[in-house]
């Protein structure tokens, strides 16, 4: 325009000038208008008929209404972003601006996280990028295979794989209960190996369910006599009750995700325990852990391999098949 004015003869003026005339700052919105990632996709995951036209020829009219939100939010500020939300908000603003890169990126606990997530990862990558890992405890719903998929998604398909298969945090009689799940959960990996061996180490106990609670705090009764701390890790939905006992019997003990002050006991939901770890752990009803979600087998592999030292496993139900027959020290 300003060169056509120029041409034209017009009056003399310029650009700083052009910039702020309402009309013409309204024709360059209407042609070229801003992207907002946030609005962006909250008009995707609540608005039926942008989704319908976003997702032609890509999702099905199954798939478009189970990702359309069922109630939609008064607007963006109200929107409760999930984290694979934020992974598309990522992935829209990287096509709107080139995020700011960095010269190493490292990933721990990375086997649950999305596509989304990893190419969130690959954008900020100038240089190289460290990716670790438990595939046989991968419990989200989106979680990748095997890590030739990651490298895919990092856009580093010749990038290189290392097995990291010994330990010392987990005694082997425990890890190698443990690992009886991986033909179940991850039949590629290879059982870890442990460079500690420490008798009695494992106790697994069946009980009938009358007696449970009582063998419970014998059990926790015992661990708190000796150092270090104690985790009895359950089915989310048991927490209530096994709560109840513990303060019932006097032994005090924090509940992990609420706020409390931090007690040598803790009492866990399985569903938060990742990536932590306890002197002794009692895992009460391993059955209930497996039927509580789809992945519930991942989940079990978790909460049996917290312990560092001793492992206590109490169940009146029936076992998963892999950790059956008991072994002959139970009890």
């Amino acid at each position: 325009m300003l060169r056509q004015m120029e041409r034209g003869g017009g009056a003399s003026t310029t650009l700083a000038q052009l910039s702020r005339n309402r009309g013409i700052s309204q024709v360059v919105r209407a042609i070229w208008p801003a992207v907002d990632p946030a609005r962006l996709v909250f008009d995707l995951l609540t608005d039926a008929e942008q989704l319908a036209a976003a997702a032609d020829g890509i999702l099905s009219a199954d798939e478009q209404r189970a990702v359309l939100l069922p109630t939609r939010p008064r607007g963006v500020k109200s929107m409760r972003w999930s984290t694979v939300d934020l992974a598309m908000l990522d992935e829209v603003a990287g096509l709107v601006a080139t995020p700011a890169r960095m010269g190493h990126i490292v990933v721990d606990e990375s086997q649950d996280l999305s596509p989304l997530h990893f190419r969130a990862i690959a954008r900020r990558v100038a240089g190289a990028c460290t990716v670790l890992g438990d595939l046989a405890q991968a419990t989200s719903p989106f979680a990748v295979r095997d890590w030739s998929e990651v490298l895919t998604h990092l856009d580093r398909p010749k990038g290189a794989v290392e097995v990291l298969n010994r330990g010392y945090r987990v005694p082997a009689e425990i890890i190698d209960y443990a690992a009886r799940l991986l033909p179940s959960i991850a039949p590629d990996l290879t059982g870890p190996q442990s460079f500690r061996h420490t008798e009695g180490a494992l106790h697994v106990t069946r009980t009938p369910a009358s007696d449970q609670l009582d063998l419970l705090i014998t059990t926790l009764e015992d661990a708190l006599r000796r150092e270090g701390s104690v985790g009895v890790i359950a089915a989310d939905k048991d927490i209530p009750t096994l709560q109840a006992a513990l303060s019932t019997h006097g032994l005090s003990h924090t509940v992990l995700g609420e706020e409390d002050t931090p007690e040598r006991l803790t009492l866990a939901p399985v569903t938060l325990t990742k990536g932590l770890e306890y002197d002794t752990v009692v895992v009460i009803e391993p059955t209930h852990i497996v039927d509580a979600e789809p992945r519930g087998l991942q989940r079990l592999y978790v909460a049996l391999t917290r312990a560092v030292s001793t492992l206590h496993v109490i169940h009146s139900e029936d076992l998963p098949s892999a950790l059956t027959p008991e072994l002959a020290l139970a009890g």
